[in-house]
């Protein structure tokens, strides 16, 4: 049997078979070596497994030692439980939860393993740049709190005054705050965060230790947040944090998850704690009444 990689990538992917060719592509350039990838396919029809260019980029990936699983995750239940698929397969000591439109510098992975096995944190996570908005300066989004020590653990929830940190990742704030800075890779500073999108690199015993993505029974098919909701339940235990600069951009396509009118941390509690006490009196965390 196959010893664990270093990193497992987790990509949960629909209808969007071209710009996972381009994640991939990316993914086959990382410096770092030791990973492996994990993809759950919930398209309509055959697959992406059966277009000509995802194909190419999984003979590359193969070719040069990278061990695959293309997998297919049917019927569709909601990104909650495709994470939770996704993670019920990982066996490294690191997931990267990585979406299917998004491509990464080269030493990326490399920075992000090291960022979290120095600081033993939960989670750290390397936001996307929007170039299309690299003209749209926002200085009024561009807030950031680095961190000072360690990365320590922290309650964010939603309305509260940490949640705001979010605007920092809207658009092009962050690609504009490193760049007004003279940041450059080889000096990687951390940031405390509300929650990321799209490329979020986890302690996978720690993301379990917090529930992982076990809420997805108590959420309706057509919802969205379950990511913002597993970052904010490990942060609270272990910490989390952003990382700049950043390597990740965004391909900004439209969103595959259409149906979105539940948000998990808006429903869900936020806190483990409250969701163990919540469990212990109904037997139930939470379940909207849907």
């Amino acid at each position: 049997m196959t010893a664990p990689c270093l990193v497992d990538v987790l990509v949960p992917t629909c209808d969007r078979p071209y710009a996972l060719a381009m994640t991939l592509t990316s993914l086959s350039a990382q410096t770092l070596r030791d990973f492996r990838i994990v993809i759950s396919d919930q398209s309509h029809g055959p697959g992406v497994f059966d277009v000509a260019e995802v194909k190419a980029v999984l003979r590359l990936l193969k070719a040069g030692g990278r061990e695959v699983q293309a997998l297919r995750n049917l019927p569709r239940r909601g990104m909650a439980e495709q994470r939770a698929f996704l993670l019920a397969r990982a066996s490294a000591p690191y997931c990267l939860f990585l979406d299917d439109d998004v491509l990464m510098e080269n030493d990326l992975l490399a920075r992000m393993v090291q960022a979290i096995s120095e600081q033993q944190c939960g989670f750290v996570g390397s936001a996307l740049h929007g170039l299309s908005f690299i003209d749209d300066v926002r200085p009024h989004q561009q807030h950031i709190e680095f961190w000072e020590g360690n990365v320590r653990p922290e309650r964010v929830a939603p309305g509260s005054e940490a949640w705001a940190r979010h605007h920092l990742h809207s658009a092009a704030n962050l690609f504009h705050v490193q760049t007004r800075l003279g940041l450059e890779r080889d000096a990687t500073q951390l940031y405390r965060v509300a929650w990321i999108g799209g490329c979020v690199l986890f302690d996978t015993q720690k993301l379990r230790e917090a529930g992982g993505f076990d809420f997805w029974t108590e959420l309706p098919s057509g919802h969205c947040g379950e990511d913002v909701l597993a970052q904010l339940r490990v942060m609270e235990r272990f910490g989390g944090c952003g990382m700049i600069p950043s390597g990740a951009y965004h391909m900004e396509l439209p969103t595959t998850v259409t149906t979105r009118e539940v948000d998990a941390p808006k429903v869900l509690p936020v806190s483990t704690a409250a969701c163990v006490d919540r469990q212990a009196a109904s037997g139930a965390c939470g379940k909207p009444g849907l």
